[in-house]
């Protein structure tokens, strides 16, 4: 009988839940559409690209103005943190910018060209300069909200634990509300399965970038989606999220959205009337 590595799997076990691109049939498709949709969306949607936040070479964002005062959506790509591009995932724009809501799309380094304590600061850098430029392109910054799916939803309960007067001056409440979409919020099960391979994470890294380890922020509401054809331990991510930050007096939603996978239900953000491109919209009152 092979040991437990986490929980009740063992390593095979554990290394499937995690393993999304052979739980998902289709998930080549789905990624060759993201690209392909981002692609048309640039080309057809009012766009500054690649503005700099930073010194860095991956330190840029896309943003989609929507016109002066638009509420301002800050969207961060998954990919487990060492694939993927923003340009993969310019068309969520298309969720936000027809109901005048201005989108960023962030870049950050992937690991292993950086370590997780790394990106994790580059995309608080990317959240401090929207809100201190928002202006630049029409957004109002005290009506940012972020989103982010797989990893993207790890950076996102990241940042709504960030002591934003600590990090860069700016004030407690920042962030007004945030959605995490098929997210991971526990790492210490990926510092056990195969991504540790190219993630490399320690057990201080895992520490310090649990979600589920950190009290939540000053942040505005948390929402947390995934599809109902997640494996269970895409669930228990959300379900222990929430239930450790509702314990501290965060107001935490979830939901499972039905027949939806993990692939598939950041694609719903390629049409502004789907249920997740609705729940944000809700979310930021628009």
């Amino acid at each position: 009988m092979a040991d437990k590595v986490f929980r009740g799997y063992d390593q095979a076990a554990l290394d499937a839940e995690y393993d999304n691109r052979a739980k998902v049939a289709d998930a080549a498709s789905h990624i060759e559409r993201y690209t392909a949709d981002s692609a048309a969306a640039r080309q057809n949607l009012p766009a500054q690209l690649d503005l700099a936040y930073g010194p860095g070479d991956d330190e840029g964002l896309d943003v989609f103005p929507a016109g002066p005062g638009a509420p301002v959506q800050v969207f961060f790509h998954g990919g487990y943190w060492q694939m993927l591009s923003k340009d993969d995932f310019s068309y969520v724009a298309r969720a936000f910018q027809p109901r005048g809501i201005a989108t960023a799309v962030v870049e950050y380094s992937l690991i292993p060209t950086v370590d997780m304590d790394e990106l994790v600061r580059q995309c608080r850098a990317a959240v401090a300069w929207t809100w201190r430029n928002a202006q630049s392109f029409g957004g109002d910054r005290e009506r940012l909200f972020i989103s982010g799916h797989s990893a993207g939803g790890h950076l996102v309960a990241m940042l709504m634990a960030t002591d934003w007067p600590a990090f860069d001056g700016l004030p407690v409440d920042t962030i007004k509300g945030g959605c995490g979409l098929s997210g991971l919020y526990d790492l210490e099960p990926i510092r056990l399965c195969y991504l540790n391979e190219v993630l490399r994470l320690t057990p201080d890294q895992v520490a310090r970038n649990s979600p589920l380890a950190l009290p939540p922020g000053g942040c505005g509401d948390l929402s947390l989606l995934l599809g109902d054809r997640e494996g269970p331990e895409y669930q228990r991510q959300s379900d222990d999220l929430a239930a450790a930050w509702r314990r501290q007096g965060a107001t935490v939603a979830t939901a499972a959205l039905a027949g939806q996978d993990h692939f598939s239900i950041v694609a719903q953000l390629n049409d502004p009337e789907a249920e997740v491109s609705r729940h944000i919209q809700a979310q930021m009152g628009a």
